[in-house]
């Protein structure tokens, strides 16, 4: 026992296992794909790990140098920089805690590289701020309790690596008992069996062997077969680095946790690597860049990437039919308000989130409908539309030029399924036409709009996108906007926005209804960003 925990493992071993980890990917990212339970973005956990091991084997292959340490530290750095989706920021993160394990050293020994595996295993489960059994971590615990084992009986490197494996198989084996979802799915945890896949590829690289193929748990078709409905809350998914960062991870953390979900934080030296789900990117970007130098910015539309995955499976088997109206909601009230009352397909989108044509047209070519009518319900998004008509053909496509909520409530509010698209078209125009709106924003620069004095940070009153008036508080801006907007108004429709609480927004409603008992007004959760309210007016 005492003459193992003496031999020892140097930089270029440590450099032959990330290599072989590189190549267990390559042979195995698709079979990790296809164990996905929801295709999403993200979900492609596979294709992440590959891409962020890819950006490790280009950097250790070209090193020269045979301390531990030093590839250690360089394949953390190339692991947050290159990592993609949250598999991918969990394994970046695996590596760092190795290399805060190998850190200073010129070679280790078994006892020191089983503790810097299970420090690897630390930072991962770290870096997710909602750990949840079933998963990655699930595993990552079982193959933290394989190396100390190990390491405790005096196995040497390979026999820890085959301890570590046979744990973590049997964690992986269980996953589909801890979360129900992969148990209808019929399969196990995809990041589990990445995290496999890493462990079998860093054996097979320090063997010289080649790294095993894995037996898929199901396939494809049986996989994505799963087709309830996906529930996006927060539906764009937003990656990107930070350098230079003087902020701790405890404060990053806690400041992203308010903005969404699926968060995970990776952090390496002065650089962090973040993933979250996120209703408005936007705001997420507007805090990350008080941080540091922002780099490397992806977002994906889960939503969008998701109803094409389904066609994908369906379009096969699901005849084209009818005529639906797509309508573009800024938050995900809204858009539940939008399919209760007749819109088939809603995309997301408003103020600082407009919708490419791309978007539209994958809608479109997903749907089930035969033509579309779409409402776009901002000016910035009318073009864009139009374009999508042009590109399809007035024969499958038309829309109303909706500007604003309350425009898209009432275009749809007159839309009949069973009319012909021209009969519709004129309808839902002049329905839209009368429709009145409203809305309080926050001033983001200091200006003099129609004479009125506005500052950073105030509360705007705007009737459809005339300021009517700025206050240091959106009671005083909302009671100022109904002032001006509904003083013949038979129901105001109050829609709150994502930085207002039901209690908060409930109080607010109480606050205007005591302000003019002629108004009715009706409070209802729109989940929009930037707009604290939106207000339609009948």
């Amino acid at each position: 026992m005492g003459t193992k925990q003496e031999a020892v493992v140097n930089g270029t071993q440590y450099k032959q296992m990330l290599l072989g980890a590189y190549q267990s990917f390559e042979k195995n990212y698709v079979t990790i794909n296809n164990l996905n339970v929801f295709p999403v973005p993200d979900g492609d956990t596979g294709t992440n790990m590959l891409h962020t091991m890819r950006s490790v084997a280009e950097t250790v292959s070209t090193l020269e140098t045979t301390n531990i340490g030093e590839v250690g530290q360089a394949a953390a750095r190339s692991a947050v920089l290159g990592a993609r989706g949250n598999s991918g920021v969990i394994l970046s993160q695996l590596l760092y805690g190795i290399g805060k394990g190998l850190a200073g050293k010129e070679a280790v020994s078994i006892n020191q590289i089983g503790k810097a595996f299970q420090y690897g295993i630390l930072y991962a489960y770290r870096a997710v701020s909602k750990p949840v059994e079933g998963t990655i971590l699930t595993v990552a615990r079982g193959i933290a309790k394989g190396t100390y084992h190990a390491v405790r009986s005096g196995a040497d490197v390979k026999e820890l690596l085959k301890e570590a494996l046979l744990v973590g198989r049997a964690e992986l084996a269980r996953t589909p008992e801890l979360l129900p979802a992969l148990k209808e799915a019929g399969v196990v945890d995809a990041g589990g069996q990445g995290l496999l896949v890493f462990f079998e590829g860093c054996l097979a690289g320090l063997t010289g062997d080649a790294p095993p193929l894995v037996e898929s748990a199901s396939t494809q078709a049986e996989v994505f077969g799963h087709t309830g409905e996906l529930d996006l809350e927060y539906p764009y998914c937003t990656e990107f680095v930070v350098h230079d960062v003087e902020v701790s991870e405890k404060e990053i953390k806690k400041t992203l946790q308010a903005m969404g979900n699926s968060l995970i934080v990776g952090i390496v030296y002065d650089l962090v690597k973040v993933h979250i789900h996120s209703k408005n990117p936007g705001e997420v970007l507007r805090k990350a860049i008080e941080w540091g130098s922002l780099h490397d910015i992806k977002i994906d539309n889960m939503a969008d990437q998701h109803q094409k995955k389904l066609f994908a499976i369906t379009k096969s088997v699901t005849p084209k039919s009818g005529l639906a109206v797509l309508s573009v909601a800024a938050g995900d009230g809204i858009a539940d308000i939008m399919k209760s009352i007749g819109a088939e397909e809603v995309i997301y989108g408003g103020q600082s989130m407009n919708p490419p044509v791309e978007d539209f047209m994958k809608h479109i070519e997903s749907g089930n409908a035969e033509q579309y009518i779409i409402l776009p319900n901002n000016k910035n998004i009318v073009l864009a539309v139009q374009q999508v008509k042009k590109l399809l053909g007035t024969k499958q496509v038309d829309f109303i030029p909706t500007t604003n909520l309350a425009q898209g409530l009432a275009a749809l509010l007159a839309f009949d399924k069973n009319k012909t698209m021209i009969e519709n078209i004129m309808a839902m125009k002049e329905r839209a036409k009368n429709a009145r709106s409203a809305s309080c924003s926050i001033a983001v620069r200091d200006s003099v709009v129609n004479g009125i004095k506005v500052k950073k940070g105030q509360y705007l009153g705007l009737i459809e996108e005339k300021i009517v008036g700025a206050a240091d508080s959106l009671e005083e801006a909302a009671e100022l906007t109904l002032a001006a907007a509904a003083k013949d108004a038979e129901l105001i429709s109050l829609y709150y926005g994502s930085d207002l609480t039901g209690g908060q927004a409930e109080s607010l409603a109480e606050m205007l209804r005591a302000k003019n008992e002629e108004w009715e007004i009706e409070l209802l959760q729109g989940g929009q960003p930037l707009y604290p309210l939106l207000i339609v007016i009948e």
